[in-house]
Order: structure tokens, then sequence, then C-alpha cells
């Protein structure tokens, strides 16, 4: 119904002013205004004197020269416990990012019974590597059920809004218990129950259900997260129990472990995903890197997908933007952490300046250069120490941010040019930046040395970009920072072969992964939409280097990696950032079912 000229629009909350408006869909940028009012966009276009909209606006912010993107959704991240107790939730807030989802990879904290807390925050810890003496004073238990966790959720207020999935491993262990656990067969029983659970959570509000078939999402004990060897009629079990739920709902897969070991099982697992696909009509998404040892075969996924797909399935492969590993450091884990004067040195100094001042003395230095390694533990993470030192030639200081170097800009290649030993040069690496320097060992996606594979993987089309990880591997990652490196580097800077378009990169970040889990009501501008936008300094959108900080519960450590250029990022219509800072506004909810 259109308003007589008794009673005009109300004037918007909000006006963006002659941005460059990419608006999320990968159509053609344009020069335009953007109004708000009630957290929703109510125009887009020249809103000058006169116009529909209203020629004012309570707050207004001029984008001159400035590109104004929707607010980016970040949906692969691990905030489920982080979500009790931070706000903020950074990194991810920091990057653009307006709307995460949670609860992937099969790991999550619900349903959980009340003598269940301690075991499963020790499989996110394992799974996840986030402190386990963190997530234990952090949250804030009040739940048995998942919709009693997603009601306890209700309760907070965030800078962003926060959606979730139900996770295989919380639901398997709550059935079945320690036969749960071990990883035992399910029973008919088991899976009728588990089904149940599942379609409970989805018609309370979960967008979906996530599981784990990688060999290397383990306990800290090395004991596989449970559900990881479940069987077809275990998972064909729930699919069908959550295709009866009066919401759609996403089925989330991380299948990354076997991969390098069985290249032909692994394939073979996309054939129940084609199945149970099409029998049901589920979305399904997996994750997809390249594997060292088989660096072509996720070519052969990706023509797998696309077959299956034009068979009827709806099946969504989720890739990364840049290489999968760890930040090598002080601060982190490192080449040394098994030597004894180290060892000591660290428990004697957990603060990182203290200990900086330590490693600094050339008697300490000397000393831990000389010795062996003490054995292995068995603790997966301490073994990395062993793997650092056999792939100083994989192993990169992250000069400029830079994450797709030269092979003559590894540690091994700059100690021979200065005539150096290798781990001798490593340690004043290393000591640089106050010893918080962090240099880059690439697992997976840099197998030829570049980003080419990157590239091809994202513009397939049956890809999204995600693989965040925010909240999760602490002390190894930061990769929750991939929304900026999109920008700065794919779109902006590379020199080593091929650029995004800017029009591409920002439908990546934004629309594809609401599309992913149906959120229908954010992800473009356009009037109607809600009003989560980001306004950015394309000219000096960067990445700083990743840093370590002791701000999570318990003095928790974690890896932070900020932004530059984010002029604001709004959400519901509020500015939550500018200029990179908090501004203290809580405009996220949580986000039930599909929208």
């Amino acid at each position: 119904m259109s308003q007589s000229a008794e009673h005009p629009p109300a004037a918007p909350d909000l006006i963006v002013r002659n941005g460059t408006i990419v608006d999320g869909t990968g159509a053609p940028r344009f020069v335009g205004d953007v109004a708000v009012r009630d957290g929703v966009i109510v125009a887009v276009g020249d809103l000058g004197p006169g116009a529909t909209a209203g020629a004012t606006a309570t707050t207004e912010i001029d984008a001159t020269g400035m590109i104004v993107t929707p607010g980016f959704v970040d949906h692969h991240t691990h905030y489920d416990g982080q979500v009790t107790w931070d706000p903020l939730l950074e990194p991810s807030s920091g990057h653009g990012v307006t709307t995460i989802v949670t609860g992937n990879c099969g790991v999550g904290f619900a349903p959980v019974r009340p003598d269940g807390h301690a075991q499963l925050i020790a499989l996110m810890e394992g799974v996840e590597d986030i402190p386990g003496s963190a997530l234990t004073e952090g949250i804030t238990w009040g739940w048995e059920s998942f919709p009693e966790y997603l009601d306890t959720l209700e309760g907070h207020r965030w800078s962003v809004d926060v959606a979730t999935q139900i996770a295989h491993s919380a639901v398997r262990v709550y059935v079945m218990g320690d036969r749960g656990a071990n990883n035992e067969a399910a029973t008919a029983d088991d899976i009728a129950a588990m089904g149940r659970i599942t379609r409970e959570a989805i018609e309370a509000g979960a967008l979906g259900f996530s599981t784990s078939r990688t060999l290397g999402h383990t306990t800290r004990d090395g004991i596989p997260v449970p559900g990881t060897f479940a069987s077809e009629d275990e998972l064909f079990g729930i699919v069908a129990e959550m295709s009866r739920a009066s919401t759609p709902s996403r089925f989330e897969i991380a299948e990354l472990g076997a991969a390098g070991e069985d290249p032909e099982g692994l394939l073979k697992e996309l054939d129940w995903m084609r199945r149970v696909s099409i029998e049901f009509g589920q979305k399904i998404t997996y994750l997809l890197l390249q594997f060292p040892s088989a660096p072509e075969l996720w070519r052969e996924q990706l023509a797998r997908t696309e077959q299956a797909n034009a068979d009827g399935a709806d099946i969504v492969v989720q890739v990364a933007n840049r290489p999968f590993g760890m930040l090598i450091g002080f601060p982190s884990y490192h080449a040394f952490m098994k030597r004894p004067t180290f060892a000591a040195l660290a428990a004697r100094h957990p603060g990182l300046g203290e200990l900086a001042a330590e490693l600094r003395k050339p008697e300490v230095k000397a000393a831990i250069l000389a010795e062996s390694d003490t054995a292995d533990s068995g603790n997966h993470y301490e073994g990395l120490a062993f793997l650092v030192q056999g792939q100083l030639a994989s192993l990169y200081p992250l000069d400029d941010v830079d994450y797709e170097p030269t092979p003559d800009r590894s540690v091994a290649a700059l100690a021979a040019a200065a005539g150096r030993e290798p781990l001798e040069f490593l340690y004043d690496l290393l000591l640089e930046d106050d010893a918080q320097n962090l240099l880059m060992l690439p697992f997976f996606n840099y197998c030829d040395g570049d980003h080419e594979a990157l590239r091809a993987m994202m513009e397939h089309p049956a890809t999204v970009l995600g693989l965040g990880d925010g909240g999760a591997h602490c002390a190894l990652i930061c990769d929750a920072s991939m929304p900026t490196y999109m920008l700065a580097h794919w779109v902006r800077d590379r020199t080593r072969g091929p650029r995004i378009e800017l029009e591409a990169a920002v439908k990546m970040l934004s629309r594809d992964g609401a599309d992913l889990y149906g959120l229908g009501d954010r992800g473009t501008i356009a009037v109607g939409q809600k009003a989560d936008l980001n306004v950015i300094d394309l000219d000096r959108v960067d990445l700083e280097r990743p840093r370590a900080v002791d701000d999570l519960p318990a003095g928790g450590r974690r890896l932070l990696q900020h932004a530059r250029g984010y002029v604001a990022t709004i959400v519901s219509g509020e500015i939550t950032r500018r200029d990179g800072v908090d501004t203290g506004a809580r405009p996220g909810r949580l986000v039930r079912g599909a929208r």
C-alpha cells in the first residue's frame, strides 16, 4: 500500500552514502546509497533530497571511494562454547563477518548429560585445539537437550548473528554412552534414537547435522571422534529422520582424513553422499583439500561431485582460499618444544614476555640447539616438534603476511643463502618481534607452491568458500581472517597468477554462504534484506601479522590476526565496528531454522 501525502515514509535510521555497491549477487558494482530502517534495507540507489526513503537519517556514513558489501557469512566455525561467554566473537567479527554458523565437523556441546560435560570438552579440545581449561571455566552450562541449548543461546547478545548445527559426536555419546565414544556399531534402536534427537534439534532451529569422517580428528590421546566410522545404516537412518523435519536442513561432513592413504576409499564416500542426497532430497556439504600424497585427487572429487549433481544430487563442496596448515612459533607449536631446556623455561615462565627474555640469552640458545628431543609422549600436538624439524623446506616466514610465497622464501632456502645451519637460523627467526614471530607451515593446498589449485577450486560451480574454523585451533592457525585475505590478496595484490574479480569474491563471502544454509534474508544488498553491511577501503584493506594473546578464560592462549581497512561493519542496521574498533553494539541474535 502506498503512503499518502499526509503520511510520508519514515526517515531511515541509517544511510550509507555514495559508496561503490557490490551487492553480493555477482552483478557489476555501481555507485549509490543504502538506506536502513528497523534493521532492514529499505532503499538502494540515489537517495538524494526528495528520494522516497527520505533525505536524511539519524546516522549517515560517507562511503565515497569505499566499497559497500553485504555482511560476510562464515558458515564453518567452532564457537560452540565461546558463544556462551564472549559477546564479541573475534577473530571473525573483525573481518567483516556478520553471521557465523557453529557445530561443524561433528563436534559440539549438545545434547549432553549432566555428567558428560568433561567428555565433550575433551573431544573439542582434541579435535579443534581449544584449551580445555578455557572451555571448562568459560562455558556456563544450563542445558541437556539441543532445544535447551538453543534456548540458552537465545538469551545472549553478540556482535554478530549466530546459527548452529547439531553434532554427531554429541548425539552418539548421549544415546550410546561409552559404546558411542568408542565408535562401536550402532544398533537399530540407537539409530532411531539419534534420528529422533536430530529431527528435534532441526525443528527447534538447528540449521543442520554435522559429522566427521576424518582420521585426523581425534582426542589428544589419538582416539577418533565418535561417528568417524559410522555405517551407512547409521548415516542413512539419521538423514531419513532429518528429511521428515518441518524445515529443510544441511548435512555437513568433515571429509579430509583418509585421502592421502586411500584415495579410492574417499572417492567411494561420494557414492553414498550421492545416494543419500537423491533418496532423501538432502543437501550435503563436505570439505575439500589438496593432499601432497595425492595432489590431483581434488580434481576427481570435484568431477564426481559435478556428475552426482547432474544426476539429481545436491552436494556443495567447501574449499579454502589459502594453504591449510599451521603457524609455527614460540607462542604456538615449534621445532624446539621437546628440548629439555625449552620445556623447563616454558614451565617456569608461562608469560611470553619473560620467556622471550630467557630465550634471547646466548647460553640458553646454545643449550637448546645442542640438546636432543625428549621422547614423544603420544600427544599428537607435541609430535609436531619432530614434524617441523623435517619440513624446513616447506616452512615460510610470513613476510608482508604473504600466504603464497616462492620456494626461495622457505627457511631452508633462506638459511642456505645466509650460509647458516637451518635450525639455528630458525631459532633466530622465531625470536623476532619479541618472540611473537609466526611462520607458515602448509600441510595441504600448497603442493604446487602456488595458489592455482585453490583458484580452480574456488571458481568451480559446486564449491563455496569456507574452512575459516573461527574459534578453533587456537594455537595453530587463524584462518578466520580468510575474508580479508580474499579482498587484499585475491582481488587486489596477487601477482603469481590471475586474480579474482571483486564482484565474484564478494559473492563468495556473502551470498554463497547464506544460500548454503538457507539464510535467504541476508547475503545481498537489496530492499527487504537484513541490513548487514560492510564499508571497506579496498585500497587499504589488509591483514596484520597473527599474534598470540592470553585472553581466553583461565588465561588460555589463542592466535588473533587483526585487519585494516574496514571503515564500518553493520549488523541489523547497528554499527558494530568503526575503523576496526568494537563499538560495543550487540545486535547479534540466535538464528533459528532456515530463513
